[in-house]
Protein backbone atom coordinates (compact mmCIF):
# COMPACT_ATOMS: atom_id res chain seq x y z
CA UNK A 1 0.00 0.00 0.00
CA UNK A 2 1.63 3.55 -1.11
CA UNK A 3 -0.62 6.79 -0.62
CA UNK A 4 1.00 10.26 -1.34
CA UNK A 5 1.32 13.53 0.05
CA UNK A 6 1.69 16.92 -1.98
CA UNK A 7 4.38 19.51 -0.25
CA UNK A 8 5.10 22.63 -1.45
CA UNK A 9 6.81 26.14 -0.28
CA UNK A 10 4.79 29.09 -0.74
CA UNK A 11 4.67 33.03 0.35
CA UNK A 12 2.27 35.46 1.26
CA UNK A 13 1.53 37.07 -1.71
CA UNK A 14 1.15 33.70 -3.52
CA UNK A 15 -0.38 31.60 -0.80
CA UNK A 16 -4.22 31.57 -2.16
CA UNK A 17 -3.41 30.55 -5.50
CA UNK A 18 -0.54 28.03 -3.88
CA UNK A 19 -3.04 26.52 -1.40
CA UNK A 20 -5.52 25.49 -4.28
CA UNK A 21 -2.67 24.40 -7.14
CA UNK A 22 -1.76 21.90 -3.70
CA UNK A 23 -5.11 20.90 -3.53
CA UNK A 24 -5.13 19.83 -7.70
CA UNK A 25 -1.99 18.13 -6.94
CA UNK A 26 -2.76 16.17 -3.78
CA UNK A 27 -5.87 15.27 -5.72
CA UNK A 28 -9.08 16.94 -3.92
CA UNK A 29 -11.40 16.36 -5.85
CA UNK A 30 -10.61 12.70 -6.38
CA UNK A 31 -10.82 11.91 -2.28
CA UNK A 32 -14.31 13.73 -1.90
CA UNK A 33 -17.60 13.40 -3.13
CA UNK A 34 -19.03 16.43 -5.07
CA UNK A 35 -22.39 15.60 -4.20
CA UNK A 36 -21.94 15.74 -0.58
CA UNK A 37 -21.92 18.60 1.75
CA UNK A 38 -18.33 19.02 2.90
CA UNK A 39 -17.52 19.81 6.11
CA UNK A 40 -14.81 22.70 7.66
CA UNK A 41 -13.08 21.69 10.35
CA UNK A 42 -10.62 24.18 11.74
CA UNK A 43 -8.14 23.51 14.04
CA UNK A 44 -8.37 25.99 16.58
CA UNK A 45 -6.38 24.75 19.71
CA UNK A 46 -6.59 27.88 21.51
CA UNK A 47 -8.93 30.79 20.90
CA UNK A 48 -5.91 33.49 21.34
CA UNK A 49 -4.43 34.70 17.92
CA UNK A 50 -1.06 32.50 18.65
CA UNK A 51 0.62 31.66 15.44
CA UNK A 52 1.26 27.79 14.98
CA UNK A 53 -1.46 26.83 16.96
CA UNK A 54 -4.87 27.32 15.31
CA UNK A 55 -5.59 27.58 11.55
CA UNK A 56 -4.35 30.06 9.70
CA UNK A 57 -6.71 32.26 7.76
CA UNK A 58 -4.87 31.91 4.73
CA UNK A 59 -4.91 28.15 5.09
CA UNK A 60 -8.81 28.36 5.58
CA UNK A 61 -9.51 30.76 2.41
CA UNK A 62 -6.98 29.30 0.22
CA UNK A 63 -9.28 25.91 0.89
CA UNK A 64 -12.50 26.96 0.34
CA UNK A 65 -11.61 28.88 -3.14
CA UNK A 66 -9.93 25.21 -3.71
CA UNK A 67 -13.31 23.46 -3.06
CA UNK A 68 -15.48 26.05 -4.72
CA UNK A 69 -13.07 26.20 -8.18
CA UNK A 70 -13.83 22.43 -8.00
CA UNK A 71 -17.21 22.51 -7.76
CA UNK A 72 -18.05 21.77 -4.22
CA UNK A 73 -20.36 24.92 -3.37
CA UNK A 74 -21.98 22.98 -0.06
CA UNK A 75 -19.98 24.25 2.64
CA UNK A 76 -20.08 24.05 5.94
CA UNK A 77 -17.93 24.58 9.18
CA UNK A 78 -18.57 22.49 12.56
CA UNK A 79 -16.82 23.45 15.68
CA UNK A 80 -16.18 22.05 18.76
CA UNK A 81 -15.12 23.40 22.37
CA UNK A 82 -12.24 22.63 25.18
CA UNK A 83 -11.68 22.88 28.70
CA UNK A 84 -9.37 25.76 27.60
CA UNK A 85 -10.87 26.76 24.24
CA UNK A 86 -13.72 29.13 23.03
CA UNK A 87 -14.17 28.60 19.28
CA UNK A 88 -16.87 31.20 18.75
CA UNK A 89 -13.84 33.72 20.58
CA UNK A 90 -11.17 31.65 18.98
CA UNK A 91 -12.78 32.07 15.34
CA UNK A 92 -12.76 35.55 15.75
CA UNK A 93 -9.56 36.64 17.11
CA UNK A 94 -7.72 34.03 14.68
CA UNK A 95 -9.58 36.05 12.02
CA UNK A 96 -11.47 33.08 10.50
CA UNK A 97 -15.22 33.94 11.51
CA UNK A 98 -14.73 37.07 8.63
CA UNK A 99 -13.32 34.29 6.40
CA UNK A 100 -16.72 32.12 7.01
CA UNK A 101 -19.25 35.66 6.42
CA UNK A 102 -17.52 36.06 3.38
CA UNK A 103 -17.68 33.11 1.78
CA UNK A 104 -21.23 32.85 3.05
CA UNK A 105 -20.55 29.41 4.80
CA UNK A 106 -23.01 28.94 7.83
CA UNK A 107 -20.86 27.68 11.06
CA UNK A 108 -22.39 24.94 13.25
CA UNK A 109 -21.33 23.60 17.03
CA UNK A 110 -21.07 20.67 18.14
CA UNK A 111 -21.73 21.05 21.52
CA UNK A 112 -25.16 23.04 20.49
CA UNK A 113 -28.01 20.42 20.50
CA UNK A 114 -30.18 22.38 18.28
CA UNK A 115 -27.61 22.13 15.56
CA UNK A 116 -25.62 18.73 16.10
CA UNK A 117 -27.82 15.93 17.85
CA UNK A 118 -25.18 13.25 18.89
CA UNK A 119 -26.56 9.41 18.42
CA UNK A 120 -24.56 5.90 19.64
CA UNK A 121 -22.74 4.74 16.81
CA UNK A 122 -21.43 0.95 16.70
CA UNK A 123 -18.02 0.68 14.30
CA UNK A 124 -17.74 -1.81 12.17
CA UNK A 125 -14.22 -1.75 13.06
CA UNK A 126 -12.30 -3.44 15.86
CA UNK A 127 -12.09 -0.59 18.67
CA UNK A 128 -8.91 -0.31 20.74
CA UNK A 129 -9.92 1.97 23.26
CA UNK A 130 -12.94 3.35 22.84
CA UNK A 131 -15.04 0.77 23.62
CA UNK A 132 -13.19 0.64 26.82
CA UNK A 133 -13.76 4.05 27.92
CA UNK A 134 -17.43 4.50 26.79
CA UNK A 135 -18.94 0.96 27.72
CA UNK A 136 -22.24 2.35 27.16
CA UNK A 137 -22.10 3.29 24.29
CA UNK A 138 -19.82 5.53 21.41
CA UNK A 139 -21.36 8.45 20.87
CA UNK A 140 -21.01 10.64 17.54
CA UNK A 141 -22.41 13.71 15.47
CA UNK A 142 -25.29 12.59 13.49
CA UNK A 143 -24.80 15.10 11.01
CA UNK A 144 -21.14 14.38 10.41
CA UNK A 145 -22.70 10.81 8.72
CA UNK A 146 -22.64 10.69 5.08
CA UNK A 147 -20.35 13.70 4.41
CA UNK A 148 -16.89 14.63 3.24
CA UNK A 149 -14.99 16.16 5.71
CA UNK A 150 -11.48 18.51 5.31
CA UNK A 151 -9.23 18.74 8.07
CA UNK A 152 -7.51 22.18 8.92
CA UNK A 153 -4.28 22.03 11.17
CA UNK A 154 -0.96 23.16 11.62
CA UNK A 155 2.28 21.35 11.79
CA UNK A 156 3.34 21.10 15.69
CA UNK A 157 4.30 19.14 18.53
CA UNK A 158 1.93 18.06 20.95
CA UNK A 159 2.86 17.07 24.44
CA UNK A 160 0.82 13.96 25.10
CA UNK A 161 0.97 12.72 21.19
CA UNK A 162 4.86 13.99 20.06
CA UNK A 163 3.36 15.70 16.90
CA UNK A 164 -0.55 16.50 16.05
CA UNK A 165 -2.09 17.02 12.84
CA UNK A 166 -4.99 15.11 10.85
CA UNK A 167 -5.71 12.41 12.89
CA UNK A 168 -5.62 14.48 16.05
CA UNK A 169 -7.61 17.02 14.31
CA UNK A 170 -10.89 14.73 14.52
CA UNK A 171 -10.75 14.28 18.36
CA UNK A 172 -12.69 17.10 19.27
CA UNK A 173 -15.29 16.58 16.61
CA UNK A 174 -16.08 13.01 16.73
CA UNK A 175 -15.49 12.81 20.70
CA UNK A 176 -18.17 14.85 23.32
CA UNK A 177 -17.13 17.21 26.51
CA UNK A 178 -16.05 13.91 28.26
CA UNK A 179 -13.44 13.22 26.04
CA UNK A 180 -10.33 13.80 28.77
CA UNK A 181 -11.22 10.58 29.72
CA UNK A 182 -9.68 8.91 26.77
CA UNK A 183 -5.97 10.87 27.50
CA UNK A 184 -4.33 7.69 29.01
CA UNK A 185 -5.23 5.78 25.81
CA UNK A 186 -4.80 8.80 23.91
CA UNK A 187 -2.58 7.11 20.80
CA UNK A 188 -5.23 4.17 20.17
CA UNK A 189 -8.20 6.31 20.88
CA UNK A 190 -6.87 8.34 17.33
CA UNK A 191 -6.63 5.41 15.93
CA UNK A 192 -10.29 4.10 16.97
CA UNK A 193 -11.53 7.49 15.37
CA UNK A 194 -9.56 7.08 12.11
CA UNK A 195 -11.28 4.05 11.73
CA UNK A 196 -14.75 5.76 12.53
CA UNK A 197 -14.20 8.64 9.94
CA UNK A 198 -13.61 6.47 7.37
CA UNK A 199 -16.93 4.64 7.97
CA UNK A 200 -18.90 7.30 8.29
CA UNK A 201 -17.62 10.02 6.00
CA UNK A 202 -18.03 9.82 2.06
CA UNK A 203 -14.18 11.46 1.94
CA UNK A 204 -11.51 12.73 3.58
CA UNK A 205 -8.53 15.26 2.83
CA UNK A 206 -6.49 17.22 4.83
CA UNK A 207 -4.57 20.48 4.03
CA UNK A 208 -1.73 21.28 6.98
CA UNK A 209 -0.33 24.58 7.24
CA UNK A 210 3.34 25.07 8.18
CA UNK A 211 4.16 28.25 7.57
CA UNK A 212 4.84 28.90 11.16
CA UNK A 213 4.95 25.80 12.43
CA UNK A 214 5.18 25.11 16.52
CA UNK A 215 8.28 23.77 18.36
CA UNK A 216 7.74 22.39 21.96
CA UNK A 217 5.27 21.88 24.15
CA UNK A 218 2.12 22.10 21.87
CA UNK A 219 -0.66 22.63 21.19
CA UNK A 220 -0.29 25.85 22.87
CA UNK A 221 2.45 26.49 24.45
CA UNK A 222 4.68 26.50 21.74
CA UNK A 223 7.56 28.80 20.11
CA UNK A 224 6.28 29.70 16.17
CA UNK A 225 9.17 28.64 13.89
CA UNK A 226 8.47 30.19 10.33
CA UNK A 227 8.83 27.39 7.52
CA UNK A 228 6.93 28.42 4.66
CA UNK A 229 5.89 24.74 3.98
CA UNK A 230 1.74 23.26 3.01
CA UNK A 231 1.00 20.18 2.70
CA UNK A 232 -2.13 18.21 1.64
CA UNK A 233 -3.13 14.32 1.48
CA UNK A 234 -6.08 12.31 1.62
CA UNK A 235 -4.19 9.79 3.71
CA UNK A 236 -4.40 11.17 7.12
CA UNK A 237 -1.51 9.09 8.50
CA UNK A 238 0.44 10.06 5.97
CA UNK A 239 0.01 13.58 6.76
CA UNK A 240 1.14 13.08 9.90
CA UNK A 241 3.93 11.01 9.21
CA UNK A 242 5.12 13.50 6.80
CA UNK A 243 4.70 16.42 9.12
CA UNK A 244 6.61 14.21 12.06
CA UNK A 245 9.17 13.25 9.64
CA UNK A 246 9.82 16.85 8.80
CA UNK A 247 9.59 17.81 12.40
CA UNK A 248 12.89 15.72 13.32
CA UNK A 249 10.81 12.58 14.73
CA UNK A 250 10.94 9.23 13.28
CA UNK A 251 6.92 8.56 12.61
CA UNK A 252 6.68 4.52 13.20
CA UNK A 253 8.12 5.56 16.62
CA UNK A 254 4.92 7.66 17.16
CA UNK A 255 1.95 5.75 18.82
CA UNK A 256 -0.66 6.64 17.04
CA UNK A 257 1.08 6.40 13.24
CA UNK A 258 2.60 3.49 14.16
CA UNK A 259 -0.67 1.75 15.20
CA UNK A 260 -3.05 3.52 12.40
CA UNK A 261 -0.67 2.19 9.99
CA UNK A 262 -0.23 -1.32 10.80
CA UNK A 263 -4.53 -1.46 11.40
CA UNK A 264 -3.88 -0.59 7.45
CA UNK A 265 -5.92 2.73 7.97
CA UNK A 266 -3.36 5.03 6.11
CA UNK A 267 -0.32 4.81 5.22
CA UNK A 268 2.98 5.98 8.23
CA UNK A 269 6.09 4.44 6.89
CA UNK A 270 8.07 7.09 4.82
CA UNK A 271 9.64 4.59 2.34
CA UNK A 272 6.17 3.60 1.39
CA UNK A 273 4.71 7.71 0.74
CA UNK A 274 5.20 9.33 -2.40
CA UNK A 275 6.12 12.71 -2.04
CA UNK A 276 4.78 15.28 -5.03
CA UNK A 277 6.46 18.99 -5.41
CA UNK A 278 8.76 20.08 -3.08
CA UNK A 279 11.65 17.62 -2.38
CA UNK A 280 12.03 17.39 1.64
CA UNK A 281 14.46 14.45 1.87
CA UNK A 282 16.66 16.78 3.78
CA UNK A 283 13.76 18.65 5.57
CA UNK A 284 14.48 18.53 9.41
CA UNK A 285 13.09 20.90 11.55
CA UNK A 286 14.93 19.37 14.76
CA UNK A 287 11.44 20.32 16.42
CA UNK A 288 11.21 19.02 20.28
CA UNK A 289 8.36 18.47 22.64
CA UNK A 290 9.40 18.96 26.40
CA UNK A 291 6.74 20.07 28.73
CA UNK A 292 4.83 22.82 30.67
CA UNK A 293 3.37 23.15 34.14
CA UNK A 294 -0.14 21.77 32.47
CA UNK A 295 1.30 18.49 31.18
CA UNK A 296 3.71 18.08 33.87
CA UNK A 297 0.37 17.20 36.03
CA UNK A 298 -1.05 15.43 33.38
CA UNK A 299 1.93 12.90 33.24
CA UNK A 300 1.39 12.27 36.96
CA UNK A 301 -2.23 11.90 36.29
CA UNK A 302 -2.53 9.74 33.19
CA UNK A 303 0.63 8.20 32.78
CA UNK A 304 2.14 7.66 36.29
CA UNK A 305 1.44 4.72 38.57
CA UNK A 306 -1.29 7.64 39.81
CA UNK A 307 -3.55 6.63 36.26
CA UNK A 308 -4.76 4.09 38.59
CA UNK A 309 -7.23 6.94 40.43
CA UNK A 310 -8.16 8.39 37.10
CA UNK A 311 -11.61 7.73 37.61
CA UNK A 312 -11.28 9.59 40.94
CA UNK A 313 -10.01 12.48 39.57
CA UNK A 314 -11.88 12.85 36.23
CA UNK A 315 -14.90 10.72 36.44
CA UNK A 316 -16.25 13.00 39.80
CA UNK A 317 -17.14 16.63 40.05
CA UNK A 318 -13.60 16.84 40.97
CA UNK A 319 -12.86 16.80 37.17
CA UNK A 320 -13.75 20.61 37.53
CA UNK A 321 -11.21 21.49 39.53
CA UNK A 322 -8.51 20.23 36.99
CA UNK A 323 -10.75 22.12 34.03
CA UNK A 324 -10.09 25.41 36.19
CA UNK A 325 -6.63 24.92 37.04
CA UNK A 326 -5.71 24.28 32.84
CA UNK A 327 -7.78 27.48 31.87
CA UNK A 328 -6.62 29.99 34.23
CA UNK A 329 -2.91 28.26 33.47
CA UNK A 330 -3.19 28.88 29.79
CA UNK A 331 -5.67 31.87 29.77
CA UNK A 332 -3.90 34.11 32.62
CA UNK A 333 -0.20 33.02 33.07
CA UNK A 334 1.20 31.48 30.25
CA UNK A 335 -0.85 33.70 27.38
CA UNK A 336 -0.46 37.58 29.31
CA UNK A 337 3.27 36.77 30.30
CA UNK A 338 4.54 34.35 27.69
CA UNK A 339 2.50 33.58 24.32
CA UNK A 340 1.54 37.55 23.63
CA UNK A 341 4.65 38.57 23.92
CA UNK A 342 6.18 36.05 21.34
CA UNK A 343 2.89 36.55 19.38
CA UNK A 344 3.77 40.14 18.94
CA UNK A 345 7.27 39.55 18.22
CA UNK A 346 5.84 36.80 15.29
CA UNK A 347 4.15 39.88 14.05
CA UNK A 348 6.52 42.23 14.26
CA UNK A 349 9.40 40.57 12.82
CA UNK A 350 8.18 37.55 10.20
CA UNK A 351 6.65 37.89 7.11
CA UNK A 352 3.78 35.60 7.94
CA UNK A 353 2.99 37.40 11.49
CA UNK A 354 2.54 40.83 9.43
CA UNK A 355 0.38 39.21 6.53
CA UNK A 356 -1.87 37.91 9.48
CA UNK A 357 -1.86 41.29 11.19
CA UNK A 358 -2.90 42.78 7.95
CA UNK A 359 -5.13 40.11 6.87
CA UNK A 360 -8.24 40.73 5.89
CA UNK A 361 -7.98 44.87 6.38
Amino acid sequence: MHSQVAVIKTKPDSVLEDIQNLCVLAGMEKALSASQTTILKDNISWHYPYLSANTTPWQLEGVILALKRAGFSNLVAVHNNTVVTDPVKGGKLNKLAPIYRKYQIPERYNFNPQQIRWITYQPRAKMLALNKIYPEGIKIPEYFIGKNIVHLPTIKCHIYTTTTGAMKNAFGGLLNTRRHYTHSLIHETLVDLLAIQKEIHTGIFCLMDGTLCGCGPGPRTMIPVEKDYLLASSDSVAADAVAAKMMGFDPMKIKYIQLAHEAGLGVGDPREIEILGEDISRVNFHFWVGDNLASRIGDLLWFSPLKKYQKFFFHTPLVYLFVFASSFYHDYIWWPLVGKKIQKTIELNTKWGKFFHEYGR
